[in-house]
């Protein structure tokens, strides 16, 4: 796909034609790791999207594989876990593909996935580091205003939340948030002992992401 359809994707996502739905999708990848985590995040995340951003994203559980074509049906691509992760060569050059052609991959920390993401996305992009991005980028100033960059949803290490980018050719192509759980504040009530407050943080965040890809 390249991306001028993604872009007309996009266009009809944003609202101008109900008649379409467009589909997020959880990424599955290899080594072991909990890919399957946050069962309810997206639906959530979807539904909350459709009402305060005017979108129209089908909330049904979607998942692909990372080596599968039908990653580029998808203009957002959620990963997260707390274990290993291994992406072969062919799963690499695939997701590295699909992330030039104007694809975006969010990347949710959901605790002990740090030291083997990093890892694996080198061999998607080895020329490039992820980077913190500064509270005043875009991403933190879309609908939601989050002056001091990512809400802390849920507390670890005592560490503050990060969000890092992965940006090729001036575009951010993958957004990583570190010690924030944000998907964890997207699940069902009840799942997690987060205050509405912290849900609502969460799910906001999580619009400005999904807004600021559906704009970029």
């Amino acid at each position: 796909m390249n991306k001028l359809i993604i872009a007309v994707i996009l266009f009809i996502t944003l609202g101008f034609s109900s008649q379409f739905t467009i589909k997020i999708a959880k990424l599955k990848y290899d080594g072991g790791g909990d890919w399957y985590a946050n069962r309810t995040a997206l639906s959530n995340l979807a539904l909350f999207c459709n009402s305060e951003l005017n979108t129209s994203i089908n909330p049904a559980d979607e998942i692909v594989e990372v080596g599968s074509k039908d990653i580029f049906n998808y203009p957002y691509v959620y990963m997260t876990g707390h274990g290993n992760v291994i992406f072969s060569p062919s799963d690499a050059e695939n997701l590295r593909n699909y992330l030039v052609a104007g694809g975006f991959l969010h990347i949710d920390d959901n605790y002990g996935l740090d030291k083997f993401v990093r890892i694996e996305m080198k061999k998607v992009f080895p020329e490039l580091d992820f980077i913190e991005l500064p509270f005043d980028h875009l991403i933190y100033n879309q609908k939601y205003q989050f002056l001091k960059g990512l809400p802390k949803v849920h507390e670890h290490d005592g560490k503050p939340p990060q969000g890092f980018g992965l940006i090729y050719k001036g575009r951010l192509v993958c957004f990583y948030d570190y010690e924030c759980d944000l998907g964890n504040g997207w699940e069902d009530e009840g799942i997690y002992d987060d205050s509405p407050e912290k849900r609502l943080q969460a799910l906001q965040m999580g619009a400005n992401i999904i807004q600021y890809v559906f704009n970029n």
